[in-house]
């Protein structure tokens, strides 16, 4: 059922998805199924192994799902072949990285223009684009400089400014506060924040830390592949 009263964008049913090790097979998560509401903040907890960063990679259509499926904005992504699913990721999902995964030798700009290149947006449409989403997470000041001369919480502003540049269906975050300091991370919780309270975002967010997981709506807890219980 729908976590709240809002339409569900992401309906996931009897979803499972195991790895080989060796000659070994694997379970990683278990018949899983719930729905995430439109303009939701969840937060996926639970130890390492849990299930938790796959379940995130088969939402974000980088891994695939051995049974069940996937419904994402009416789509269901584990029907789509490898070129269609490219292009789906390109315009429905943003992705926030713990490291932040910014091109060293690109700017600001360059960073979040990046996705824009896959659109058919001329040039001085990506600038409109790169300068709101910038001005969003308070660097347009600082839009010609290269990840070396920002810092770890500015690095990763930057990195949420690319995620939201193509105003993408989902937003989802893989411990987008792990290597940061505890301002730092306060800061990007209350961006992330602002993100989903004003814009209505869909956020998706895998965290070990309580306190990040406590600026989400809901909660939900992994544990050797299974939901173990989950609250507002």
């Amino acid at each position: 059922m729908p976590e709240t009263a809002s339409r569900a964008i992401v309906e996931i049913r009897n979803v499972s998805k195991s790895y080989r090790r060796g000659s070994q097979i694997v379970p990683v998560l278990e018949d899983i199924s719930f729905d995430i509401a439109e303009g939701e903040f969840l937060a996926l907890m639970g130890p390492s192994g849990s299930g938790k960063s796959t379940l995130l990679n088969l939402l974000a259509g980088i891994d695939s799902v051995d049974n069940g499926s996937i419904t994402i904005g009416g789509v269901d992504i584990t029907v789509l072949s490898e070129t269609e699913l490219a292009e789906w990721r390109a315009v429905n999902v943003g992705f926030i990285f713990q490291f932040y995964n910014l091109i060293p030798v690109l700017s600001a700009f360059g960073n979040v223009e990046l996705p824009l290149l896959l659109t058919r947006l001329s040039k001085k449409e990506r600038r409109e684009h790169v300068e709101t989403a910038l001005n969003m997470v308070g660097l347009s000041d600082r839009m010609d400089h290269y990840p070396g001369q920002l810092s770890g919480g500015q690095q990763q502003r930057v990195a949420i400014a690319r995620a939201v540049v193509t105003d993408p269906t989902l937003l989802v975050a893989d411990e987008p506060t792990g290597d940061l300091d505890r301002v730092s991370a306060a800061d990007i919780l209350g961006l992330m924040g602002r993100l989903n309270r004003e814009l209505g975002k869909t956020i998706i967010m895998v965290t070990h830390d309580a306190r990040a997981a406590e600026k989400a709506n809901i909660i939900k807890h992994l544990d050797k592949g299974i939901f173990i219980n989950a609250h507002p």
